[in-house]
Parts: C-alpha cells; sequence; structure tokens
C-alpha cells in the first residue's frame, strides 16, 4: 500500500454534499510503518450518541475527521443515497455552506444516524 484513502464529505458546485475519495501518498516512516506527512489538527471532541439518534439536514461548520470508535453512524445525502460507517472506520467532514449562501435544509448537507444495537460513540479532530 503506497495510499491511503481519504473519504470525503463535500460540498460540490451545485452545493449539494457528495461523497468523493481521494488519495494520501504514503511517503514518509519505514517500510514497516508507512505514514503521510503530517497535517496540522485544531483539537478535538468526543460524541456519544444514544440508540436512536438521527440529525436533521445539517452542513459541517469545520472541516473535521470523523472516526467511528463504536457503534455505526449513517450519513444521508440530498440524493436519497447513504454510507454506513463502522468502528474503526472514518470520513473527512468538509460539506459546507457555499459562501453566500443560506442554508435551506432541501438543498444543503446532510443527516447523520446512529444504527444498530449500540450506542454510536465518534472521534471529531478538527482538520
Amino acid at each position: 500500500m503506497s495510499s491511503f484513502t481519504k473519504t470525503v464529505l463535500f460540498t460540490d458546485l451545485d452545493g449539494r454534499a457528495k461523497f468523493r475519495e481521494e488519495s494520501l501518498a504514503l511517503t514518509q516512516g519505514s517500510p514497516q510503518s508507512l505514514l503521510t506527512e503530517l497535517f496540522e489538527s485544531g483539537g478535538y471532541q468526543l460524541r456519544h450518541s444514544p440508540v436512536g439518534f438521527r440529525s436533521h439536514f445539517h452542513c459541517t461548520t469545520t472541516p473535521q475527521w470523523v472516526f467511528i470508535l463504536g457503534g455505526q453512524m449513517e450519513i444521508g445525502l440530498q440524493d436519497g443515497s447513504s454510507r454506513v460507517f463502522l468502528p474503526g472506520q472514518h470520513f473527512y467532514s468538509a460539506d459546507l455552506l457555499p459562501p453566500g449562501a443560506l442554508f435551506d435544509p432541501a438543498i444543503h448537507g446532510h443527516w447523520s444516524r446512529q444504527l444498530g444495537a449500540d450506542p454510536l460513540v465518534t472521534l471529531f479532530l478538527r482538520g
């Protein structure tokens, strides 16, 4: 493996949240421990969401990594598609409200919810 796959939740030119995959080169470290470049971070938060949690449509306010520590998280988009993230999985949330736009829940953002029998536990790491 010479790259790390970064799943990105982003705002496309039409103002709608979408997913894309990006590759980050593993150019540092050693053959036994390949690393990307060192990135800056701006703090972190831990979240516990009970069984049954579901948000409304919203945009990310600050780009951040989302790591699933426990439970399952589903992210839904305006086009009706969704992705489920399991413990140990992650994505980069950067679906910001377009500059100058007023939030419209019929166009912008994503929703998230807890799935399964276990509460959702996440780590948010600001990018």
